[in-house]
């Protein structure tokens, strides 16, 4: 009779230290996970920010005679995707808001479109900054401080 008997498979111990080097492994990838969402669903609002300027742009020298118009009337024109034109995209609300009195050569035309995050604490942040554009193509950012988009061009320009 054979008294050797082999034991096969892993000792508890041995589970217990792959569970543990999996959970710290984990700890250290998810916030750079989570961070790099944030930087992507920003640079997407910039470059949504982008595609509304150049949207803004076409509209007011077709449709528009000159004015401007906000999301439903880009999104009227096809200029703009019902995605973006919803007002969410990637974890951040848009909004155009446009101004002038047509026929008034002292109330100019002008817009402002805004992007800023959905949510803006925690580690369920989707961004931290927001950021705003006008007519001069020029995007703005500072640190966000509501969910909703700005109406007014404020902060820094990105890119310099």
């Amino acid at each position: 009779m054979n008294t050797n008997k082999r034991q096969e498979g892993f000792s508890l111990i041995e589970l217990l230290i792959v569970v543990a080097i999996i959970g710290i492994i984990a700890a250290i990838a998810i916030p750079n996970l989570l961070a790099s969402k944030r930087a992507a669903n920003e640079g997407s609002a910039t470059a949504s920010l982008r595609t509304l300027t150049g949207a803004e742009a076409t509209y007011a020298a077709t449709a528009g005679n000159g004015a401007y118009a906000d999301l439903a009337g880009l999104m009227g024109q096809s200029l703009i995707d019902s995605v973006l034109g919803s007002g969410a995209k990637s974890g951040y609300n848009y909004a155009v808001a446009t101004s002038g009195t047509a026929g008034d050569p002292t109330d100019p035309f002008g817009y402002v479109s805004g992007a800023a995050p959905q949510n803006i604490t925690g580690v369920t942040a989707t961004g931290t900054r927001e950021f705003s554009s006008d007519a001069t193509g020029v995007i703005y950012a500072q640190t966000a401080t509501s969910t909703t988009a700005p109406s007014a061009t404020a902060g820094s320009p990105i890119g310099q």
